[in-house]
């Protein structure tokens, strides 16, 4: 299929278009707290529905899950416009965190936190889509950077703000929270982002759902880049689901002590975004790319090493993440311009692709540590990284 042009915004002022990029990460913001709540606050949810902790495990697994649903409304964001699937994605996410307020039953819990998880799924691809039409490559590392601090936000500013409310006003009080800003939320979306026009040529909106994956399956550089978030995913998650065993075992850490631990991560990715934004643009995001990662490598075969006292092991723990952070997000910002005629569906498989790998190295991990330990956790990301790089390789060697 021959790519055809798309209208691009170019009337957007630098003050209105600052305006869009701040709503836009306040929105990430709210799914993204909304999404990792659960996680350190289970037990009160537990508590709260009368349920055993296993039920509410389920429920993040089932939230964790609805990533792999991203590419069903990729092709529909393409289609429908992608500012109509950002305000029905924060719709679903108000109405969900609003009912489990409201009715607060394990069912509705369920329901609502697998709605917010799917309106994640279709605001971020829809979201990114959208920045890559009307922000200039040159400039893309930047605004990415910046809407990613909507993720490290959430652990550094959501969590503990979540925590007090649960603390002083009770365990459904965060649904409540949620639901009103994200509502306001969407309004402010409705006002700063314009309704787009109809294209001058059919291309985007007539894609169909056939013509969009064939879009992915004869463009080298998309295949690469879906192989390597998959790969990325796993590596990463392999590690995340086991440092807070890790720190326990070897450091003797209580909750509470592995919850401000846990910081230092949150940390890094504020620092990781951080950089994207002030340097990647300038380095070029490629060899930004490839730096990062080579890094994160690197870290992951070493982080056995600063096991011997808590500072080097969180400090070890500070360099895997940031650097992870970093490419990642400059990862995210290149995927952006691989596909111009089908962006939300190139973003959505890409998110959906680290989403199963994610998963994968989420289940494995566990054994893995069970089987060997830090070490063979650390060797495994890290030769799982260094397979995803040559993935990227691959993919990007002849993209300009």
């Amino acid at each position: 299929m021959t790519e055809q042009p798309i209208s691009v915004v170019t009337s957007t002022s630098t003050r209105r278009l600052v305006w869009q990029i701040g709503i836009a990460t306040l929105n990430r913001f709210l799914f993204n707290t909304a999404r990792r709540f659960p996680y350190p606050f289970a037990p009160a949810l537990s508590r709260g529905l009368d349920v055993p902790l296993t039920a509410i495990t389920s429920l993040i697994a089932i939230n964790l899950a609805t990533g792999m649903l991203s590419p069903i409304f990729g092709p529909l964001s393409d289609r429908w416009g992608y500012r109509v699937m950002m305000l029905a994605s924060l719709g679903m996410l108000s109405l969900s965190m609003l009912a489990a307020g409201f009715l607060p039953f394990y069912g509705v819990i369920m329901l609502a936190l697998f709605l917010a998880g799917l309106g994640k799924s279709i605001f971020d691809p829809a979201l990114q889509a959208y920045l890559g039409k009307i922000v200039p490559y040159q400039r893309r590392g930047l605004v990415m950077g910046v809407i990613e601090f909507g993720w490290s936000g959430s652990s550094l500013v959501g969590l503990p703000l979540v925590g007090l409310l649960i603390d002083r006003v009770g365990w459904q009080s965060p649904f409540f929270v949620l639901g009103g800003l994200t509502l306001l939320g969407m309004v402010a979306l409705a006002i700063f982002i314009p309704a787009e026009g109809r294209p001058t040529t059919s291309a985007a909106v007539s894609l169909s759902f056939g013509q969009a994956w064939a879009e992915i399956r004869g463009n080298r550089a998309a295949l690469g880049l879906l192989g390597f978030s998959f790969l990325i995913g796993l590596a990463n998650d392999n590690l995340y689901v086991v440092y807070g065993a890790w720190l326990e075992d070897a450091f003797s850490l209580g909750v509470v002590a592995l919850g401000a631990a846990s910081s230092v991560i949150g940390l890094a990715e504020l620092v990781g975004e951080g950089l994207t934004a002030s340097v990647a643009d300038r380095l070029g995001l490629k060899r930004s790319i490839m730096a990062g990662f080579t890094l994160s490598t690197l870290s992951y075969l070493l982080l056995p090493l600063f096991g011997h006292t808590l500072p080097l092991a969180l400090a070890g723990l500070f360099v895997v993440f940031l650097s992870f952070e970093f490419a990642i997000v400059t990862t995210i910002s290149l995927a952006t311009e691989v596909l111009p005629g089908a962006r939300a569906t190139m973003m959505s498989s890409f998110m959906a692709t680290m989403g199963l790998g994610r998963v994968i190295g989420a289940l494995a991990g566990g054994s893995i540590w069970l089987a060997g330990g830090l070490i063979t956790i650390s060797l495994v990301s890290a030769v799982t990284t260094a397979l995803a790089l040559g993935c990227l390789w691959w993919g990007l060697r002849r993209w300009r």
